[in-house]
């Protein structure tokens, strides 16, 4: 029996202003840094064997935050951009109200929310996952299969692509999948990766 614990970066500045980020590497804004703290005071007691981040500085800062909150002084996150959120491409920076009203409010939907289709210059959901879990089934699922517990700082959308893998979802499903900022999900999985319990801590 194993552990993993996913946990979405605390709110960023973009997130704040409600801009598209993708790889554009913003800060947590104040009420972020709030949120890794409670994901930290959540997550306190638990053992951890490895931790991984991506390499933008809102999953970074959360995780340092959470791990220095829950005492996890000599838990050193791996960090690799296989688990950086989606790339929007052109839409990166651009408000997202402001792109509903140039592109039109169903264009934005899809390519916000479809698996498989691109925004101009940037990485569907398919795209992310297709580095997502090489890099899973390389790095972290051996660990898990020994039992080990993980630990995962990461964003909305290579969560997402995790997940999928995890809960076995279509591409369908997983796009109306929502993960909070700063929540860790806990999933219990059995020796062979099967799910046998998850829950919001």
């Amino acid at each position: 029996m194993s552990q993993l614990v996913l946990i979405r970066h605390g709110q960023s500045q973009w997130n704040l202003e409600n801009r598209f980020t993708g790889w554009i590497d913003i800060p947590l804004s104040p009420k972020g840094e709030e949120e890794a703290k409670s994901a930290g005071e959540k997550i306190k007691g638990m053992k951890f064997n490895h931790a991984f981040t991506s390499v933008l500085q809102r999953a970074i800062k959360t995780y340092a935050i959470a791990a220095q909150t829950a005492g996890f002084n000599n838990l050193v996150a791996e960090r690799d951009e296989a688990l950086n959120e989606r790339m929007y491409g052109d839409l990166q920076g651009l408000n997202k109200d402001e792109c509903r009203e140039k592109f039109g409010a169903e264009q934005v939907h899809i390519w916000r929310r479809s698996y498989d289709i691109q925004p101009p210059g940037g990485e569907s959901l398919k795209n992310t996952a297709e580095r997502v879990l090489p890099y899973y089934h390389k790095r972290i699922e051996p660990m898990l299969k020994e039992g080990k517990n993980i630990l995962i700082v990461a964003h909305g959308n290579s969560l997402r692509a995790l997940i999928m893998h995890l809960e076995k979802l279509s591409g369908e499903a997983i796009v109306k999948v929502e993960i909070p900022t700063g929540v860790p999900l806990l999933y219990e999985l059995d020796d062979n990766l099967n799910i046998v319990s998850k829950k919001e801590l």
